[in-house]
């Protein structure tokens, strides 16, 4: 497998997933700053994924992958005693998909505003104030739990990729000890270490 990334991005999730499943893959870098956005190969990008936007996960077999919140389940499931995600069509798994769905749309799409260098600072503000909203909410769910689903699984990988942004648009989450705590304990793991200082980003 290889996976399409940038540093720090969504693509994240990903990269820490493969590590903690212990799957073999290698990762090609995408400059998402570059017009049109470049491989580390110097391909163009959207000849890989016509979206322009990582992750890709291409599949040995020739398929490819995308989307965070699908490619770390198909990750999770290639290693099932890896535990990284409940089982198929059990309530957990639905439980799992109902994180990552709230991770996705309700965090990393409200990130949105701050990745466009256009953004008015007012707007910002607005943006700032929701994903506020959805922070005050997450924190009482982590505060007597490591994990999202008590042990590690993909969503916290998602998670905590999310929770790097603030710290890049110079945010804070000192409102939230337990969303500080959490990020501060995913980021000790391991194989998140390794992806971290895979990105450069470490």
């Amino acid at each position: 497998m290889k996976l399409y990334y940038a540093p720090g991005a969504c693509s994240l999730a990903a990269h820490i997933a493969l590590i903690e499943a212990g799957l073999p893959f290698s990762t090609e870098r995408v400059d998402l700053r570059a017009q049109p956005h470049k491989t580390e190969s110097g391909a163009d990008y959207k000849t890989v994924n016509a979206k322009g936007y990582v992750p890709t996960l291409a599949l040995d077999s020739g398929d490819q992958l995308s989307e965070a919140a699908v490619v770390v389940q198909y990750i999770a499931d290639q290693a099932p005693e890896k535990k990284l995600a409940p089982a198929c069509n059990t309530l957990e798994r639905y439980h799992l998909q109902e994180w990552l769905n709230f991770i996705s749309s309700e965090l990393h799409k409200g990130f949105g505003p701050f990745w466009k260098p256009d953004t008015p600072q007012d707007q910002k503000e607005a943006t700032w104030a929701r994903l506020s909203q959805r922070f005050d909410w997450l924190a009482p769910q982590l505060a007597d739990k490591d994990y999202l689903m008590g042990q590690f699984s993909v969503a916290d990988a998602y998670l905590f990729t999310i929770l790097r942004w603030p710290d890049h648009f110079k945010l804070s989450l000192e409102r939230w000890p337990a969303l500080q705590a959490y990020r501060a304990r995913v980021g000790a793991r391991p194989a998140v270490k390794q992806a971290l200082q895979d990105e450069g980003i470490g």
